[in-house]
């Protein structure tokens, strides 16, 4: 069983070799996910060469080479061709990059699960890289269950919590209030757009009720 993280990439370098349909999924979560993108491959989709022509990540067309994965921090494989990225497997492991060839578990030091994104909530869906399809149908289903509005929850409950930090609360205090927060009809409230419930609703987590006082701890 892996162990999961949550990988802050920014401004870290990334290689990816491929440039087709699934190499560009790939390419745009790195995009999005601000790291700084080399992509060295072939032949070119026109997805990865947009991304390019826009200047959002730099394209080298040409074949894998070793020593390509020296300075990234991330490598990915996603070429037809399982003696090259087997290659890249191996230099980005000499290289000490983490890598992930696409639908070779057995060659990646990381798999990357099916995520859905709600702002600043991410669900995941992993199954180790042995079966794909069944990440991929229970993030359909995680999808509908979590709609658009949890990225606002997240927002609101976010500040809440920050607040009560910077108010001097203690952390079970804190998690008290979060917990009588989520156990009300907050996330509803807010699904429905009636502001006025959801804030009251945030005003009720932090009452003596639901966090043993309000004024902030000596």
């Amino acid at each position: 069983m892996s162990y999961l993280i949550n990988l802050d990439i920014r401004d870290r370098s990334a290689l990816v070799v491929g440039a087709g349909d699934v190499a560009a999924r790939k390419i745009a979560a790195l995009v999005r996910a601000g790291a700084r993108v080399t992509v060295v491959a072939l032949h070119v989709g026109e997805a990865v060469a947009a991304l390019a022509r826009e200047g959002r990540l730099r394209l080298e067309q040409r074949a894998f080479a070793p020593g390509d994965a020296r300075e990234a921090m991330v490598v990915i494989g996603a070429t037809n061709n399982d003696a090259v990225n087997r290659q890249v497997a191996g230099d980005a492991r000499a290289c000490g990059a983490l890598v992930n060839i696409v639908d070779r578990p057995e060659l990646c030091t990381f798999t990357v699960p099916a995520v859905v994104h709600r702002g600043d909530l991410t669900l995941a869906a992993s199954t180790e890289g042995r079966c794909p399809s069944l990440a991929r149908a229970v993030r359909e289903r995680l999808e509908r269950q979590y709609g658009p509005e949890w990225a606002d929850v997240v927002a609101q409950a976010a500040e809440l919590r920050q607040r009560l930090m910077r108010a001097g609360w203690a952390p079970t205090r804190i998690q008290t209030a979060m917990s009588r927060l989520f156990e009300s009809s907050f996330v509803e409230a807010v699904a429905s757009g009636d502001e006025a419930r959801a804030a009251s609703l945030l005003a009720a987590a932090t009452t003596p009720a639901g966090a043993a006082g309000a004024a902030p701890d000596a």
